[in-house]
């Protein structure tokens, strides 16, 4: 098994991403097989449940009420509503709903017990639950945890030098101090970023630093490209290079090797053969369904015909929720 590490650096992890592409993913690959069952990726369906008019300025975002996009803004769902949704997202061979929230923060509320209540209905479906609504305090974090959340979702986005070429409405320690406080609470940290903002490789690099840098490690952590939205300050941002998705997904994989790493925003421009390149690379991990909060998604009979073509399989819930339950050495041999 991989040994765990803490304190990457930057000179390392430049060393790592570039490597010869080939040689690079053949290495992470190694790590993927050694810590997960390669023919296994855990599905995640992700529903907007509230959409539209955020007060912050996230130069990617369509949500921000300051820009002029054509995204529909809509109140809080119905937990009716989303409890449809969750059968919908598990008979697509989902394993896990994440509801998804335009808030700058979670305020104490109806609107918050009423976020509680759609935790605890869909646990009843045998889905883990992710949420990303904001940031949190650690009583909101433990409520959070109460009802049943598995997995919070708090990206870092990019490097804390870049960050504020991006956002202002909010501190790079304040996303870090939210992710202390689901971590307190006994929540799964899902974190990460995107790629294509404009940023440098350092700055992707640096984002990684820091993530590898928490004890444990977040447990998952997404790679977006950037979907370039009209009317967002990044319209105009040209797409990701699929080389560069598949360089960080690696790098990615090898400095924390038991986290699942997800193939996230951006795979609608990415052809199957560029997807299973990213899974060799050691993804496992993607969001299945006709949208990503708002932007497009591959549906959910499309991923699952790429998973027959790959030979990949849908993972179970709560799989590894027992740390105990991580496959050993001699099974992984066997798969």
């Amino acid at each position: 098994m991989s040994d765990i590490r803490h304190n990457w650096t930057l000179d390392q992890l430049r060393n790592l991403y570039n490597q010869p592409l080939l040689e690079l993913v053949y290495k992470a690959a190694t790590v993927h097989r050694q810590n997960f069952d390669p023919q296994e990726v855990q599905v995640s369906s992700l529903l907007s449940i509230k959409t539209g008019g955020c007060s912050e300025d996230c130069g990617y975002c369509p949500q921000a009420a300051r820009y002029q996009t054509k995204v529909k803004v809509h109140k809080l769902l119905s937990v009716d509503e989303v409890t449809e949704a969750a059968t919908r997202a598990k008979n697509g061979g989902a394993s896990r709903m994440c509801l998804g929230a335009a808030w700058r923060e979670v305020r104490d509320n109806s609107d918050f017990d009423r976020v509680l209540d759609m935790v605890k209905t869909i646990n009843t479906h045998g889905l883990e639950v992710c949420c990303t609504l904001g940031m949190l305090t650690e009583d909101q974090a433990q409520k959070l945890s109460d009802a049943g959340v598995y997995a919070y979702n708090h990206n870092l986005d990019s490097s804390e030098e870049f960050y504020g070429d991006i956002i202002t409405t909010r501190t790079y320690d304040d996303r870090l101090n939210t992710l202390k406080n689901v971590r307190k609470a006994g929540m799964t940290i899902c974190s990460g970023g995107i790629i294509g903002m404009g940023e440098s490789v350092d700055d992707r690099l640096g984002m990684l630093k820091t993530l590898s840098g928490l004890n444990p490690h977040p447990e998952s952590v997404p790679i977006n490209a950037l979907v370039a939205v009209e009317g967002t300050p990044l319209e105009n941002q040209p797409p990701v290079p699929i080389w560069d998705m598949i360089r960080m997904i690696a790098v990615t994989r090898i400095v924390m090797p038991k986290t699942v790493v997800r193939l996230s925003a951006g795979r609608m421009n990415m052809s199957h053969e560029a997807q299973a390149l990213c899974f060799m690379a050691g993804a496992n991990s993607i969001f299945a369904g006709d949208k990503l909060l708002t932007t497009p998604n591959p549906a959910f009979n499309e991923d699952m015909n790429l998973f027959s073509i790959l030979g990949l399989r849908s993972r179970a819930p709560f799989k590894y929720a027992n740390k105990s339950e991580q496959p050993t050495e001699s099974e992984l041999a066997k798969s």
